[in-house]
């Protein structure tokens, strides 16, 4: 019984390794992403890191899944924190919410184009119903 117990307690902890492992290079992943994102629109990445804040389970191409949302803080001018989030499906970027812009990708379900200005340096996007997943 006391080899039971101790291959049972080598596979937990061999399974929070692993998930702990994964969510790293997750988490690398939405760095890199915030990283690139804020150069491609002209802001600063403030500290260089990003932080799991959220967690949900959405419909994504007919299965549930966990979205995961990262936060991080940006600078428009060098004199400002702004905050910036991105949601994420495993290693896929799925919306970019930042202080200047709203993407979402094509698989992003959102409804709503929203009108620029002429020589405006905001780009259209579409409203996001966060909660519009939950209730299927």
């Amino acid at each position: 019984m006391g080899d039971l117990a101790t291959l049972l307690l080598l596979l937990v902890l061999l399974a929070v390794a692993g998930s702990w492992l994964r969510l790293s290079r997750t988490r690398d992943r939405a760095i890199q992403e915030a990283r690139q994102r804020c150069q491609q629109h002209g802001l600063q990445l403030l500290d260089e890191t990003v932080g799991l804040s959220g967690l949900r389970l959405r419909r994504f191409r007919g299965r549930r899944v966990l979205e995961r949302r990262y936060s991080f803080e940006v600078s428009i001018d060098g004199d400002d924190r702004e905050a910036g989030h991105l949601w994420m499906i495993g290693p896929m970027l799925t919306a970019l919410i930042l202080p200047t812009v709203e993407l979402y990708t094509p698989e992003h379900p959102a409804a709503g184009e929203a009108p620029t200005a002429k020589g405006s340096n905001v780009l259209p996007f579409r409203r996001h119903y966060r909660d519009r997943d939950i209730r299927h």
